[in-house]
């Protein structure tokens, strides 16, 4: 599908019109019961309708998915539209709601439309374009990976998506096996990936411009397969678990984005991935283990697993001496209970830092709720035999203490610059929702690229 803005009123098999009230062929549309509600359209002649109440990013997001939705049965391979403003949102909707995972299927879903027509009276706004383009097909390259079955989708083939991420300028992969993290004293990332035939894999890409202005680490959770381990899971709440490296995912598509835009930042991407399988040398409730900064967790359910290779991950992300500190993962279905399926849940110690990333991600479209730390939860996590427990010992706020365990392995120097975004709502939804398709959505995503290109602007200011 391509889009492309035009001072020419073009010629196309469809003109797309959103309306917030009924002006023209209102007799027809009030007979035919359009009432220019949000997600309603009314085909008349060659001229759809779609109900638009405001101008609104993400009411014309999702006014771009309702247009193409409502035209998916036709054989229109070209629509128009006019707009002089938000072209950034425009081209992020089509491409959004466009996306489509079929490759398993036998009839695959055509998409029809291969030409969209943007008519605009102002100045051509392609650089608009192109960043809506760049941050559309990263959060879609994001949806990729994790729609991918886990037998393709394991340590080894992430490796291998991330050092592709190196044909764009100024990004390098470094790649580290079970070795490195012995070495590194991981312990609790090793631990996880003790029962599986597929080895570990600590993922470093790096994007680095020269003169950045700040640098952003993210430490994505790379949970290829989640069966809960010893602890397993029951087989209903086992589908889906593909969907568990959903933050490693982010993670790279973030800064695939990020280094596409040429972005002023130096932006790593760093992944713990393995799977969380059973077997002979599965780790234990019970067992003990020693993290990467010499903390040790007892283990009271193998199921809280990815709390455990983002510890060590985010020791190692310390180490780079970050001016922002990200972590994001499907960490907990009490998040989901907590703020529902669309939700991402932030936490940290900066009401600053959290504030921020909220304001970006309303205008990214993505929605945020914010969980607050207390001293009280943390002493849920309080263990007899270790320094500390792995999971709380109460069924209550437990995506709140599951961020405080991470809290434990967040050097001092670095909890003021830290975010825990806990994605299992939004990451995978087993229907469509909005200009998302059932399944994988790239939560996450927009909201940091618009988090760092608003951060651009204002330093350039």
């Amino acid at each position: 599908m391509k889009i492309e803005i035009t001072k020419k009123d073009i010629e196309a098999d469809i003109e797309v019109i959103f309306v917030k009230e009924i002006k023209e062929d209102k007799d027809r549309l009030e007979f035919l019961g359009f009432k220019c509600e949000d997600e309603e359209a009314c085909l008349i002649d060659n001229k759809l309708y779609v109900g638009c109440q405001t101008e609104d990013s993400d009411e014309l997001r999702l006014a771009c998915a309702t247009a193409l939705k409502s035209l998916k049965k036709t054989k229109a391979k070209s629509i128009k539209l006019k707009a002089n403003t938000n072209i950034q949102a425009l081209s992020e909707g089509f491409i959004l709601a466009s996306y489509s995972f079929d490759k398993y299927k036998s009839k695959k879903n055509e998409n029809n439309i291969k030409n969209i027509y943007i008519y605009s009276s102002n100045e051509i706004q392609n650089s608009d374009l192109k960043v809506g383009s760049t941050i559309a097909n990263a959060t879609n390259f994001a949806k990729d990976l994790v729609n991918e079955i886990p037998y393709e989708m394991h340590s080894l083939k992430l490796e291998e998506i991330a050092k592709t991420l190196e044909s764009i300028k100024d990004v390098t992969c470094n790649s580290y096996g079970k070795e490195f993290l012995e070495e590194q004293n991981m312990g609790a990332f090793l631990a996880v990936n003790r029962a599986s035939h597929i080895p570990p894999r600590l993922l470093h890409v790096i994007y680095k411009p020269k003169n950045a202005k700040e640098k952003f680490v993210y430490v994505g959770k790379g949970l290829t397969y989640d069966t809960g381990g010893l602890s397993l899971k029951p087989g209903n709440h086992m589908v889906t678990m593909k969907s568990d490296m959903s933050g490693s995912a982010a993670v790279l598509s973030i800064l695939k984005g990020a280094a596409e835009l040429e972005l002023p930042f130096e932006v790593h991407a760093i992944i713990g991935a393995t799977e969380n399988a059973i077997g002979p040398e599965a780790y234990k409730p019970d067992d003990v283990l020693t993290a990467k900064n010499g903390k040790t967790i007892e283990i009271r359910n193998t199921d809280a697993e990815g709390r455990l290779v983002l510890a060590d991950c985010l020791c190692y992300a310390c180490e780079q001496k970050p001016d922002y500190l990200i972590d994001m993962a499907t960490l907990t279905g009490a998040c989901v209970v907590a703020l529902g399926d669309y939700t991402t849940g932030v936490m940290g110690h900066s009401s600053e830092l959290k504030h921020s990333l909220a304001k970006y991600a309303k205008m990214s479209g993505e929605l945020t709720g914010s969980l607050p730390f207390n001293r009280y939860l943390k002493k849920l996590l309080k263990s007899s035999i270790a320094d500390i427990s792995n999971i709380s010992s109460s069924s209550y706020g437990g995506a709140i203490t599951a961020g405080l365990f991470l809290d434990n392995f967040v050097a001092d120097d670095y909890k003021d610059k830290w975010l825990h975004l806990d994605i299992a709502g939004p990451a995978y939804v087993e229907k469509d929702w909005g200009y998302n398709q059932c399944g994988a959505s790239g939560a996450g995503v927009r909201m940091n690229l618009y988090w760092m290109i608003e951060k651009s602007k204002e330093e350039e200011a």
